[in-house]
């Protein structure tokens, strides 16, 4: 992998987000030529470079996704592109969906499209789980997203647009996770929605692993998605309140379900799994082959799949096993 991202040229939209921290040390870790920080948010931007201190290698660049001309600018002699700025907390997706439309879809597709007209060798779009049975305005538009990228990679043979998928990234910006340290930090009670919820249970370098894999082995159309345990919600709970000293059955306060909450995540839709290849720590799903003129699509090869890859049919994890995946987290060591 190293000799693939040596002096080669990367911008990551949302930068300065859990994620892009996280990739940001793996590429200049793996000797990145540039490495350009493109968001909207100053305050974000200066914390994140003096964190960095005087890297030459690292460059930001204030810009919204919503504005073409400010994405167009800052792709000029790009190499590659991950796109990870997106509005990604569910509720405030529900309250304003008009916003997830303008920053999900059409940032999104801004994105592309610059990447397509600069000649960006390849762009990975960062999707979630919430796309796959969208029940909720952000799953929507990140499902819209995905689609597009879709579109577009069959368009042009320039640009190699592919997708990743990927469950809530644990202890990452406005998980639940950090919420619930804070609570127990604070002499409050955790708040837990419904008990039996389950999620995947992915770190950030679980997330990077995925998406340089994408980078690696992607092609056109592509969907990666990285195979993840799973736990309930009351688990993670329990899990968390004996890291930090605390009796599970006087800390933890049911509240019920927030707007727009699944009770399980789903990773690859059934219909995916009929056409996806499986990897030991990884799944492709390939582009649908066909096109408007039906006489002229390719035979079908649907294999016969029964069920979803979802955090309830995944490896599901007890309280000691989801205290062994919380101790790789710096806030528990």
């Amino acid at each position: 992998m190293k000799e693939e991202l040596k002096g080669k040229k990367f911008l990551i939209t949302g930068g300065t987000g859990s994620f892009g921290h996280a990739v940001t040390d793996r590429l200049l870790n793996e000797g990145a030529g540039e490495i350009v920080i493109f968001s909207r948010d100053e305050k974000k931007q200066f914390d994140m470079a003096k964190e960095y201190g005087e890297d030459s290698r690292i460059r930001f660049v204030i810009g919204d996704v919503r504005e073409y001309r400010s994405i167009r600018k800052a792709m000029t002699g790009m190499d590659y592109v991950f796109h990870a700025a997106a509005l990604k907390q569910v509720p405030t997706c529900e309250f304003y969906p008009e916003e997830a439309v303008k920053t999900n879809i059409l940032g999104g597709t801004n994105v592309i499209d610059a990447a397509i007209e600069a000649g960006v060798k390849k762009v990975i779009v960062l999707s979630t789980d919430k796309a796959a049975y969208p029940i909720n305005a952000m799953g929507i538009t990140k499902a819209m997203i995905e689609r597009i990228s879709v579109a577009k990679a069959k368009e042009q043979n320039g640009t190699v647009i592919c997708r990743t998928r990927y469950g809530n990234v644990m202890a990452s910006r406005g998980s639940v996770i950090p919420l619930f340290v804070k609570q127990l930090g604070m002499g409050q009670k955790i708040t837990v929605t419904v008990p039996e919820m389950t999620r995947f249970m992915m770190t950030l370098e679980d997330a990077v692993d995925l998406v340089l894999f994408a980078f690696e082995n992607g092609e056109s159309g592509d969907l990666l998605v990285q195979k993840a345990p799973a736990a309930t919600i009351d688990t993670l709970a329990k899990a968390i309140c004996e890291m930090k000293g605390f009796d599970p059955e006087q800390q933890i306060e049911i509240i019920g379900e927030r707007p727009g909450e699944k009770m399980n995540e789903v990773l690859i839709t059934k219909e995916e799994m009929a056409n996806a290849e499986e990897y030991e720590h990884f799944y492709r799903i390939f582009p649908d082959k066909h096109t408007l003129h039906y006489h002229e699509s390719p035979q079908s090869h649907i294999k016969n799949i029964t069920e979803s890859y979802s955090s309830d049919n995944t490896e599901r994890l007890d309280v000691d096993g989801m205290k062994r995946l919380l101790k790789k987290l710096p806030m528990f060591q």
